[in-house]
């Protein structure tokens, strides 16, 4: 038989047909290797690990290993352990009524055999799947032995008038209730350790006890746990004995490339709104979305030990995408482009996704976020353009002129007094005509970002990016107001007054 349902619902039946069941390991086991024959995509949505967590996690299942999946927020730990029961078997035989998921061939509880011993091969059976021979259950400091392994229930006891030694008086947890399938807890170390020593026997004997009682029932399952390694300290720690009983510890990690980042932001964001309107993403932006993450991975105001996870990118890339739609609502407009003043806008993103050390409180939360944006443009500015500061000497000894600034015409027009404004809701036509006064802009940002006058939109786009990024390279300044920005010369800003929104910690922080 090939494991799916079929006209086979007796025992007999299953009996005759030959079906062999096989221990849950052996079973991920058989179908890891077939889908490694067949090459398939073993764990679909998961972006960064082919090779390092995922040739470690093949392994352990190989070497049918219980597994702990080490790492911080936000690296997918829980999403790989839910893609484990694809390798099971779509569905296999249970008989029918059993609470534990009782193999028809080898029953384990009371209930099972003692119904097989009174129908014989007449045992009627059923066909559940793999989705159904999952449990999972989040370790809090409130979880109980109760819930995990089940206890005595004495109501049921009294209406059965069984003893509490009677195994039918057990109300079974979740554990005993993934019988035959893959047991998950999430953040191990937030459980109690009285309760981690409930879980001994279930690793190293399989079986599991009920409050003393002369009562042991095997079980056979897989189990998985995820941890962070901060809760080791703020809130807890996994037990030595618990902690060597774990086969395989595989450490999970941040994307190390900014097109996986990239990738998994594209995947978990909700990009596609109900608007008639259709969302026009520059790649830039993209990047400057995902090269806050990194900067901020990097910093000095945000505790590394607790991480910045994925979820940081996906929600700032929400807001980005929703103040542009905001803004196409209002304005009447189809198309939803975001822009770089709507980052002012997408900070909630970012805020709420860290956590600051001392420093990072003193100084507040919005201010880290926009310096983590400005590190950001100045990132991506230099993966696209030439430095700003760089003064060249090519040339230099032999006599001949520097190299032509490219940024000249740009810097003249500004050093001349002339400024530009942008509001955060400003219809396109008015947005692009105000970049459009700056004389050579149109052209930098078409010539070093690859763009096209066919799309105006990104186009658009991109001269706001070059001015942010002359000003986060100390070319030009930048006044931020609630919603809107404006830009102006840097010698001009020094020794003029001070514009509207002028924020003097801010100009001394660029």
């Amino acid at each position: 038989m090939s494991g799916t349902p079929s006209t086979v619902r007796t025992l007999g039946e299953l009996k005759a047909s030959g079906y062999r069941v096989l221990p849950v390991k052996d079973e991920l086991r058989k179908n890891m290797i077939r889908k490694l024959r067949n090459r398939e995509v073993l764990f679909p949505g998961i972006i960064g690990f082919d090779e390092t967590v995922v040739p470690q996690l093949v392994n352990a299942i190989l070497a049918r290993h219980d597994i702990i999946l080490l790492g911080l927020r936000g690296q997918a730990k829980t999403r790989l352990a839910r893609l484990l029961p694809n390798f099971l078997d779509e569905y296999v035989p249970i008989v029918a009524g059993s609470e534990i998921n009782d193999n028809p061939l080898a029953p384990v509880s009371r209930y099972a055999s003692e119904l097989i011993r009174e129908h014989g091969d007449a045992t009627p059976i059923e066909w559940i799947h793999h989705s159904e021979r999952y449990g999972e259950k989040l370790a809090t400091p409130d979880v109980t032995i109760a819930d995990l392994i089940g206890d005595i229930d004495p109501i049921k006891a009294a209406n059965q008038r069984l003893t509490y030694s009677h195994e039918g008086a057990i109300h079974f947890g979740i554990v005993p209730r993934t019988n035959r399938g893959i047991f998950v807890i999430n953040e191990l170390p937030d459980l109690q350790p009285r309760i981690q020593v409930g879980l001994f026997n279930i690793m190293q004997e399989k079986d599991i006890q009920i409050r003393g009682f002369n009562v042991r029932i095997p079980l056979d399952i897989a189990i998985i746990f995820t941890a962070n390694p901060e809760d080791y300290t703020n809130r807890g720690s996994i037990i030595t004995p618990l902690k060597d009983r774990i086969d395989s510890q595989i450490l999970t990690h941040y994307p190390r490339t900014l097109a996986d980042s990239m990738a998994i932001t594209r995947q978990e964001a909700w990009r596609a709104r109900e608007t008639d309107g259709t969302v026009i993403m520059p790649q830039y932006l993209e990047e400057i979305v995902e090269m806050t993450a990194v900067q901020a991975r990097q910093s000095e105001f945000i505790d590394q030990q607790s991480g910045v996870s994925a979820r940081m990118t996906i929600a700032t890339m929400e807001a980005l995408i929703s103040n542009a739609e905001r803004r196409a609502i209002y304005n009447g407009e189809d198309a939803v482009v975001p822009r770089i003043i709507d980052m002012q806008q997408a900070l909630p993103g970012i805020t709420g996704k860290v956590e600051l050390v001392f420093e990072g409180e003193q100084e507040g939360p919005a201010k880290v976020a926009r310096l983590l944006v400005s590190k950001a443009v100045r990132g991506v500015f230099a993966m696209y353009f030439p430095n700003p500061l760089e003064r060249s000497r090519r040339g230099a000894e032999k006599g001949a002129p520097p190299p032509a600034d490219p940024y000249a015409p740009i810097l003249k027009w500004f050093g001349e007094g002339n400024s530009i404004e942008l509001e955060d809701m400003m219809p396109f036509e008015i947005y692009c005509s105000e970049l459009e006064r700056v004389p050579g802009l149109r052209e930098l940002a078409m010539t070093y970002l690859k763009l096209s006058p066919a799309n105006p939109y990104e186009l658009a786009t991109g001269m706001e990016f070059v001015l942010d990024g002359l000003h986060q390279n100390s070319r030009l300044a930048k006044d931020e107001q609630i919603a809107g920005t404006s830009y102006r010369d840097m010698l001009g800003a020094i020794f003029t007054p001070k514009g509207r929104g002028y924020d003097e910690d801010e100009e001394e922080e660029y």
